[in-house]
């Protein structure tokens, strides 16, 4: 089932299926999440938990012994919410552990996704608590697609990647084969820079992983500054950029953690940057999206 929010600014529309955000209209009707083509990514705005990308061989080991088998970006985009409320500027979504979550990932959770309008904005909160005896380690992430272009008549060579800050980074390397990323092989990618001119070489080699940034909003806008949106991600470390070539969308996804790197072990909890719940404990992550036109 898909369920609407609105306000004066614009409209939004989720699915009850991974509490996705299928659609952020504007009151022209211009559409701004990308509506998904089988032909490069079925996806809108999936919400990646317990992990965000790949475990190497889709599995780690817990320091209990225990096993964790995910496949990439986790379960939680494919699972049936449930809708607490929907109605206003308000929704909130709620997905329970059980028995097939406990299949693959031995932890008791409750995951909460809370949608809120604010003027041209959207607001999203993933609400992860740990309803267990033991720590829960864990991953989570958003993957909002763009539409890019926005306009019918422009191209996906007219739009712009800006960035809060000037920049200056290297990026690691994605491994196409398994997903996993090759931090050791790591190439410049901004050199005191706020702005990247999208080109449709861009994501030949799949993701641009940014690990090492210091600003927390970004935008995509149309060179001309006439329409875009604006990410703000204070609560995430990283920021993956994506598309698929000749594909007219691109994610800015604020993650938590990344794929298992080369320089990492199996055993979870000893992951990069990854998260521990204590028994009762909540974390709430927060990213907005707000339209630039």
């Amino acid at each position: 089932m898909v369920y609407e929010i609105s306000n004066f600014a614009l409209s939004a529309k989720v699915s009850e299926t991974g509490g996705e955000l299928l659609s952020i209209r504007n009151k022209k009707g211009r559409e701004f999440i990308w509506q998904g083509n089988p032909d490069y990514w079925r996806g809108h705005s999936p919400i990646l938990f317990p992990i965000c990308g790949s475990l190497r061989n889709n599995q780690a080991r817990l320091r209990n012994g225990k096993m964790v088998n995910l496949c990439r970006h986790g379960f939680a985009r494919k699972m049936i919410f449930t809708c607490d409320f929907a109605g206003g500027e308000k929704a909130q979504f709620t997905l329970v552990s059980n028995e097939t979550t406990f299949d693959d990932y031995p932890f008791p959770f409750s995951l909460v996704i809370r949608y809120e309008l604010k003027g041209a904005s959207v607001e999203t909160r993933y609400i992860v608590t740990n309803t267990g005896n033991e720590d829960m380690p864990f991953y989570i992430g958003g993957h909002p697609g763009f539409c890019c272009p926005v306009d019918k008549n422009a191209s996906f060579e007219d739009y712009l990647v800006e960035f809060e800050h000037e920049e200056t980074c290297t990026i690691p390397a994605p491994v196409l084969e398994n997903g996993l990323i090759n931090m050791g092989s790591r190439r410049k990618f901004l050199d005191k820079q706020k702005v990247i001119k999208l080109t449709n070489q861009m994501f030949d080699n799949d993701a641009i992983i940014l690990d090492q940034l210091h600003s927390r909003r970004v935008q995509l806008i149309h060179k001309d500054r006439t329409h875009g949106v604006e990410l703000e991600f204070c609560d995430f470390p990283y920021l993956i950029l994506w598309s698929v070539p000749g594909a007219a969308f691109v994610a800015l996804e604020p993650w938590s953690g990344l794929s298992t790197c080369d320089d990492e072990g199996d055993i979870f909890e000893d992951k990069r940057n990854v998260m521990i719940l204590k028994s009762g404990e909540s974390r709430t992550y927060r990213y907005t999206i707000k339209l630039l036109s």
